[in-house]
């Protein structure tokens, strides 16, 4: 694990500016504090700061070369293939510098097989290859998304970097917003691949590789979840067949040379995992990590220790009452260059914050909701079509009494279900998720004053294969929620405490054995993540398998009102609004007087506007 920065002249001529090249490396020291390294000729620089996780020594320092020096390697991540590919380069007398470090053998894969390389790495990775003798710059990332990469063009060179604040500090350009960028942020509160906030500023896509040679980048996606999920449906895998494949996948990934531990939210996709890696480490040995909430609605502490103490872990609970949550925002706002709507980050920076003082990696649960149907909407789309077919008085009157069910601070509540179910259980599919599951969803055209149609549209169209309505949602939500989302969450906070994450549900071979399920192995007409629990069975109580998700979150809505009422008021000023040109101020003050006279909870439309107002303070103005 590390950062990755760099930067080629595609013409031959020297870096215009080799020195804020170089000093990217110190932008991204968080996610490498061990050590760093560079390579660099006239024309070209790669770099890494490397989280030392698999051979320590200094001879696994990045980046790496082939013998001859033509071929340059840097790589954030973990491959866990790496033991197979060394193994048959060795064999064939590969000198290799390293005793067992992971990224090497992808120089003589690269040899080998050229720009073709990256279909046969398993695991979790952004990489860059500078290949001397064609002078293409390859750019790749992993198959769900797990590490970032960006990447700028100027004046005909490319610059790249595990995170955009390392290419804003080398730049002399002031930066902008990106108009697209701006309108997937307000539909979802993220954007999407390619695009970011940032005019200018580009994002690898997940099982995307670019190869620039001069000229527009040849962009190839190297695995597509849609191929897998538009297959003809397979029969359910039998529960014991599912859950050796998360067997293998936890094994491959507890491949560490120093301590791991566990998120652990007493959930099912965590509690599954935690089990099957205490199955395999020795007794006592694992930490696990579980975040325990003031606002009762939202802690899962005790149900975390329970099975901490069923598996005999080393349990640490992790408090997050207002003043560790102000004190995460703050730190994580002045250190991310891209704003994250979704509140859970501060949590996360919490527990990895904690879990800093004795591993340097955990395994976490992201994945399992989106390939195997864990969210309450899949159960929406389920209904709506019945909903919709409803005679419309009968549909009118259920509205209103949904309508007049009070407001409620708690957590995901039923009453919030309802009302979002009946108003919008009558769009068009797209329509109706984005607005069930994103920020403010199709209403994001009423609040931006240049507004385009968010890019995650394009994301639909690639999903046309995908016949059964539940599925194209789960697809979708992988495609852009969890790689655009979850896991830039994840990966952000985690690296900004320096320790490293993985997901044994991201493994390869499950993903592909989860997206040719059918649609009715996930969600059923009352039921989510329904293969996932037969599983689950084998090893867990039926309590925990059954119990009601809850998730990770933030009660958000009572810190608008309370713990950040002064900073959400000065932040949404409808003066400061119109100032910028960016958000029509109008709408955002309806929704904040709604919302503090609690006629209505707003605080999952409110909170991606104030993270994108602290943004635009600490980055532009």
């Amino acid at each position: 694990m590390c950062g990755v920065f760099g930067a080629v002249n595609l013409a031959g001529g020297s870096l215009r500016d080799p020195v804020r090249v170089r000093a990217m490396a110190e932008t991204i020291v968080h996610r490498g504090p061990d050590a760093g390294g560079h390579l660099e000729e006239p024309d070209a620089i790669l770099g890494s700061r490397r989280l030392a996780i698999i051979d320590l020594s200094p001879l696994a320092k990045q980046p790496f070369t082939s013998p001859d020096n033509d071929v340059w390697v840097v790589c954030n991540g973990e491959i866990y293939n790496a033991p197979e590919l060394r193994a048959r380069y060795v064999a064939q007398g590969y000198p290799f510098r390293s005793s067992h470090n992971d990224v090497e053998p992808i120089v003589p894969l690269y040899l080998e097989y050229g720009e073709r390389a990256v279909e046969y790495l398993d695991g979790m990775f952004a990489l860059a290859i500078w290949d001397r003798r064609s002078r293409a710059l390859l750019l790749a990332r992993d198959r769900a998304g797990e590490k970032p990469l960006f990447w700028q063009e100027a004046a005909g060179e490319i610059r790249f970097a595990s995170e955009i604040q390392a290419l804003l500090g080398a730049s002399t350009a002031s930066p902008a917003v990106s108009r697209t960028g701006l309108s997937d942020y307000l539909a979802l509160g993220y954007s999407t691949a390619p695009d970011t906030l940032f005019e200018g500023i580009r994002k690898v896509e997940a099982a995307q590789q670019l190869v620039f040679s001069g000229g527009p980048p040849l962009a190839r996606r190297y695995w597509d979840a849609v191929g897998f999920a538009a297959a003809p449906a397979a029969q359910e895998a039998p529960p014991a067949a599912l859950l050796d494949a998360l067997t293998g996948a936890v094994e491959r990934q507890l491949n560490a040379d120093v301590p791991l531990g566990v998120f652990l939210s007493g959930g099912l996709d965590s509690s599954l995992l935690a089990t099957e890696v205490v199955r395999r480490a020795p007794p006592g040995s694992v930490n696990t990590y579980a975040v325990s909430f003031e606002a009762a609605g939202y802690d899962e502490s005790d149900w975390a220790s329970r099975v901490a103490e069923r598996l005999g872990t080393l349990h640490h609970r992790v408090r997050a009452g207002d003043a560790e949550l102000l004190r995460a925002l703050d730190y994580t706002g002045q250190r991310m260059a891209e704003p994250i709507g979704d509140p859970a980050v501060l949590p996360t920076y919490l527990l990895a914050e904690a879990a800093a003082e004795d591993v340097k990696v955990v395994l976490s649960g992201e994945g399992a909701d989106e390939l195997f149907g864990g969210y309450p909407t899949y159960l929406g789309h389920r209904w709506a079509g019945r909903f919709a077919a409803l005679p419309g008085p009968l549909r009118d009157v259920i509205r209103r009494i949904v309508q007049a069910l009070p407001a409620t601070p708690a957590k995901v509540s039923l009453q919030f279900l309802a009302r979002r179910f009946v108003e919008d259980a009558g769009r068009k599919l797209e329509e109706r998720h984005m607005a069930w599951f994103g920020a403010l969803g199709p209403e994001a055209a009423k609040l931006a004053v240049e507004h385009q149609p968010p890019a995650a549209l394009e994301t639909w169209r690639r999903l046309e294969p995908v016949t059964e309505p539940v599925k194209k949602a789960m697809v979708f939500d992988l495609l852009t929620y969890l790689a655009e989302n979850l896991l830039s969450k994840v990966d952000r906070a985690t690296m900004l405490a320096s320790i490293e994450a993985r997901a044994p549900f991201l493994d390869r071979s499950l993903m592909e054995l989860a997206l040719r399920q059918p649609a009715m192995a996930g969600v059923g007409n009352v039921s989510m993540k329904i293969a996932l629990k037969r599983a689950a069975e084998l090893r867990l109580p039926k309590d925990i398998v059954h119990r009601r998700k809850r998730g990770l979150s933030v009660p958000v809505s009572s810190m608008i009102n309370k713990a950040l009422r002064s900073e959400v008021d000065a932040m949404l000023e409808p003066a400061r609004l119109r100032r910028q040109g960016l958000i029509r101020p109008e709408p955002v003050t309806r929704l904040l007087e709604e919302h503090r006279s609690g006629r209505a909870d707003h605080g999952r439309r409110l909170w991606p506007l104030f993270i994108l107002q602290r943004w635009h303070h600490r980055w532009l103005e």
